[in-house]
Order: structure tokens, then sequence, then C-alpha cells
């Protein structure tokens, strides 16, 4: 029996949304953001369609919060909607890609491995995998600490040239160690979060020894910590790249310290391995 054709509705649905994301790519390129958005005759000679039929397809993407329109010049970009999603979706195909990566670390190391991001000042833990122990560190997954205070936060911002981590710096450079009520010393086994970190326990205490640290991340590969965060804790992290060589996310593990005595650099170079690996899932180029 042959297959039922597809109903004329359905396809001119699908036709519709094929055009509609045809004007999303191209409010997107660089040209347009260069141009500070594109007005509906632009669109509609770019497209080859009536005018009338790209204004009211556009209104409809206004009106969804798909895109924008500046009321003062009439032209359109991408919206705020358009990019939360981006974002969710990125953030969902990167956990996804990561949780074989985290399990295999977590086996190696046997301490827990996270999945970080960064969020304006601050880093975002996006998954936990945790520790077999049964003294482990505290699995920080939803969590957001300052950037400044953690190794996956320096790790983020290792690719970033000297003049927006200048404006970051400022922004950012006194923010709290944690974001939000999450209380690790009232959780069972968890460490204690100290204001600021102990004497000799920070890196970074100015902009000039940020830009030294972020320095030696390049050099090596990863950053550590040694209870700068919680008291107790030392931990490593590594940059993980996607296919245009930028940053998107950061692999850490954290262990009591202990545990892991003198070999925390030793864990820096197992960290960074397996964010190479990830890089690698996200389609980073390999080295040569």
């Amino acid at each position: 029996m042959s297959a039922s054709p597809v109903p004329a509705k359905s396809r001119r649905n699908s036709s519709g949304l094929s055009r509609d994301v045809e004007l999303l790519e191209l409010l997107g390129t660089s040209e347009s953001f260069r141009a500070g958005g594109l007005g509906v005759t632009q669109v509609a000679e770019l497209t080859g369609r009536d005018k009338a039929v790209v204004s009211r397809a556009l209104t409809t993407l206004a009106d969804a919060g798909l895109i924008e329109r500046d009321e003062s010049t009439l032209r359109y970009l991408p919206g705020t909607r358009l990019y939360a999603l981006a974002a969710h979706t990125a953030s969902a195909g990167l956990i996804q890609a990561s949780r074989d990566h985290l399990r295999r670390l977590t086996q190696l190391t046997r301490e827990t491995s996270h999945l970080c991001v960064l969020r304006g000042g601050n880093v975002l833990t996006l998954v936990s995998e945790l520790s077999p122990h049964q003294v482990r560190t505290t699995g920080w997954a939803g969590i957001t600490t300052a950037a400044w205070r953690t190794p996956s936060g320096r790790a983020l911002l290792s690719d970033w040239d000297d003049v927006s981590l200048a404006r970051w710096y400022d922004d950012h450079g006194q923010d709290h160690a944690l974001v939000g009520t999450f209380a690790p010393e009232s959780e069972p086994l968890g460490f204690p979060v100290p204001e600021l970190p102990p004497p000799g326990k920070a890196p970074v205490t100015d902009f000039d020894s940020l830009l030294v640290e972020l320095q030696r991340i390049r050099e090596c590969g990863y950053a550590i910590s040694d209870e700068e965060l919680e008291m107790g804790v030392v931990a490593a992290s590594a940059p993980v790249t996607d296919f245009s060589g930028r940053v998107v996310a950061a692999i850490n593990v954290s262990a009591p310290k202990p545990r892991i005595g003198q070999r925390l650099d030793a864990l820096g170079v197992y960290v960074a391995r397996a964010a190479r690996e990830l890089s690698q899932r996200m389609g980073a180029p390999t080295s040569a």
C-alpha cells in the first residue's frame, strides 16, 4: 500500500515554518548585527518575498518574543526568548554529552566530578557525579558560586582577552562566594564555606593576580584550588571548548584534601584529559 500523501495544510505549515526559520537566520547574521538589525524592506529584498507578507511574519515572530523591533529605527534583531531557547538547548546538549565523561572520571579518580558553565559573574554547576566514598565532597548541581573563588570559574575565563577581563573583574571581582541559600556546612558530611579564602589560599587577590593565574591555566591546561572555597577540600578544573575553539564549560573534580595529599597537580592532568575528550565530542579541533 502506498503511503498517504501529506495533507496540503501540513505542507503549508511546514513551508511557513521554513520561511520563518530563514528570517531568524537572516536576522542573526553578523551583517544584521553590524547594521543594528534589518527593516521590513531590507528583509523583503534579501529574501525576494512580498513586503506585506514579510511584515506579517516579522510581527508574528516579534509577538512570540523570538525577535525584537527597535521602535526608533524599526529594525529587527533576535529576541531574548530566542537566546533563552538556544541557551537551554545548548546546556541540555552539553549535559547529555558530558555524562559518560564525568562517570569515567569519577570511576578513575573515585572523587566527585562536576560540569560547570559561566553565568555572568558566577559559576553554575549543571550536573555532578558523586564519589563512591562515604566521605565525599558535595554535589553542587544547580548551585552558583563566585567565579573568582573557584578553579572552574578561572578555567571558564581562560580564553578571555584582557579588556573583557578588566570589565568583568570590575563588576564581579568582589562577589560573595555563594549565590543563594545553599549552605554546604549544613549538609551531611558537608564542608564549610568561609566568607573569604583563608590567608595564602587564594591565587586571585586582584586583577593583576587574575591575569597571572589565567596565563598559568593556559600553559598547563588546568586550574587548581587548595581549600580556597571549602575548608578541607581541594579541586582541579579544566576548560571545555566547542567547534569554534571557544570555552563553553569546565570539568571539575573536588575531593577531601587528605585523600589527594600532594597529588593535586596529577589530579589536574586527569581532569584536563577528560576536558579534552569532551571538547572533541563537542566538535573542537584536535591538537596537532
